[in-house]
């Protein structure tokens, strides 16, 4: 089980990593892919590449000067969403609240994947996140809002 779940935290933060690189860069082929992931230090083969592509719905899209690069499919946004949230779910343990301050223990090494689930699904009175290993914190635009944020991550983990 345990395993599994190691295995499933690190397909997390690859997918996540590919949603970042090619946010920022124009990725042609797969091998660019691998290069990109390989140099932030992410050891991968053609084949998980092929099947993270499949797994989140990325396709090719023609850029303005001629080339194409991956980007995610029309209606995967909300594909997207759901993987998100399920990020969540799968990897953080407790929230706790202090002052405008979220204190969030997550599963060893998943922190960084949780903040990327957070920001990208653009929580309100969220300003921003800052990731350890295992626990992150979440800035809250003000203390009075830290409490029914807390609130609303804990009832998406139920």
């Amino acid at each position: 089980m345990a395993l599994a779940e190691g295995m499933a935290d690190m397909r997390y933060s690859r997918q996540n990593k590919i949603l970042e690189i090619i946010g920022k860069y124009d990725v042609e082929t797969q091998e660019m892919l691998s290069d990109l992931l390989r140099e932030s230090g992410f050891e991968v083969t053609q084949a998980t590449i092929s099947r993270d592509i499949k797994d989140m719905k990325l396709v090719k899209s023609l850029t303005p000067d001629g080339t194409y690069k991956y980007v995610q499919a029309d209606g995967a946004f909300r594909a997207t969403s759901d993987r998100y949230i399920k990020i969540f779910r799968d990897t953080i343990q407790t929230v706790e609240h202090s002052g405008n301050i979220l204190v969030i223990k997550t599963l060893p090494g998943c922190a960084n994947a949780a903040c990327e689930a957070i920001d990208s699904l653009g929580f309100d009175h969220a300003l921003g996140t800052v990731a350890g290993d295992n626990t992150l914190f979440l800035i809250v635009d003000d203390p009075g809002n830290a409490p029914s944020l807390a609130k609303r991550f804990e009832s998406l983990l139920e």
